[in-house]
């Protein structure tokens, strides 16, 4: 049974564009589906987590990632008696935005754009299902609910202003009231999908050799998880001995996040979804202690997969392909499929002509990239960053 402070389907704030509501789904299934089914969340399964795509079957992509996401998400979500369909429908959309190449791609496009109004992948996802999917004869985009629309744009918090172009266009039309928390559903998608990058960074890390087992060991939380496999199961083969520890080391960042969404619930006693919007502060949120043990792993991540020496390098190459294609398609705009032509011709200046040419960047797979860069100039960063 849902909670009062649940976002409840019944209460649902509706979307931009009216349309008669399922006879067999909520509002937030529905959401999810349209979600699962969009080009955009295809296109995750060739974009980066952390290694460039090409590198490697086994790495996290985007779509695994948010996959995981998801599935961490339900389990909280269903503990705490919150809305489920909600919040995975949040959970599965919130990296639809990120471009190509990562954070480094991103960063690479946010560093291009700054005389146009810049670049936020968080941003990006909200323009992505508000306009860029174009299937649908009424509307742009996926006409998700404001409740689900309100998760994509706020799930890390109340946004500061300025707001980031795409934040910016689409609460004009349809306020989102930025400057409030977001639901505990979509509070609770935040949180997962900080679980599940910790968790699996960790994993891609030691299949990539850029730090040992015992290195993992020496660190907070992990320390004590390896300690209890020891424990039970005294000369466990190497590979089963780490993906014990790391199960329970996920297991242990799940049970905190429950356990303090419970006592911050409880605490504030909420009566509706708007009480938890406007309590000030998140509900959904780690132990300090754990947050401090966390931070100790992050910068271990930082330090040794993030800045390795190879993943730096590969940063910089495709970094370059980025900043070739952005003003190739800037000078070129007929480069452009021909189904963004419609949009090139309605352009009134350079700033409007930018943000097209990002969209269309941020849009590409790494595989697609990759292969455009080569088609357009010739030079094949693919073999650039092949392991050798």
């Amino acid at each position: 049974m849902a909670a009062p402070y649940a976002t409840l389907p019944g209460t649902a704030r509706g979307r931009l564009y009216p349309e008669e509501e399922s006879t067999f789904r909520s509002p937030f299934q529905r959401d999810r589906d349209r979600i699962i089914h969009s080009s955009a969340f295809r296109r995750l399964k060739h974009k980066t987590q952390v290694f460039i795509e090409h590198e490697g079957d086994y790495f996290r992509t985007r779509l695994t990632h948010s996959i995981e996401v998801a599935q961490v998400a339900r389990t909280v979500a269903a503990a705490l008696d919150l809305n489920v369909e909600l919040t995975e429908a949040v959970a599965l959309a919130h990296d639809l935005g990120h471009p190509p190449f990562g954070h480094t791609g991103e960063d690479a496009l946010d560093a291009l754009m700054q005389p146009y109004g810049g670049f936020d992948h968080n941003a990006q996802a909200l323009r992505i299902v508000t306009s860029l999917e174009r299937h649908y004869a009424e509307w742009d985009g996926l006409n998700l609910t404001w409740e689900t629309l309100e998760g994509i744009a706020k799930h890390n918090g109340p946004v500061a202003e300025p707001w980031p172009y795409a934040l910016a266009d689409y609460n004009a039309r349809h306020d989102l009231e930025l400057h409030t928390h977001a639901s505990a559903e979509a509070q609770v998608a935040a949180l997962a999908d900080d679980i599940a990058y910790n968790n699996h960074d960790l994993h891609d890390g030691l299949r990539a050799e850029l730090f040992s087992t015992d290195e993992l060991a020496e660190l907070p939380i992990l320390r004590e998880c390896f300690a209890e496999v020891d424990r039970a199961y005294p000369g466990l083969n190497y590979y089963r001995r780490r993906h014990e520890a790391l199960r329970r080391f996920f297991g242990v960042l799940v049970e905190d996040v429950i356990r303090v969404g419970r006592r911050n619930l409880a605490d504030l006693d909420p009566a509706t979804v708007h009480d938890i919007r406007h309590a000030g502060r998140m509900v959904i949120q780690f132990t300090p202690a754990l947050w401090d043990d966390l931070k100790v792993i992050r910068a271990f991540l930082f330090q040794r997969m993030y800045r390795a020496p190879a993943v730096v390098e590969m940063r910089k190459i495709v970094t370059g392909a980025i900043n070739d294609l952005f003003p190739l398609f800037m000078a070129n705009p007929e480069y452009l499929p021909k189904q963004w032509r419609k949009d090139v011709a309605e352009a009134t200046g350079d700033a409007a002509l930018a943000r097209i040419v990002a969209d269309y960047i941020s849009g590409m797979t790494d595989r697609f990239a990759i292969q455009e860069h080569a088609r357009l100039t010739g030079s094949d960063i693919i073999e650039q960053t092949r392991v050798t």
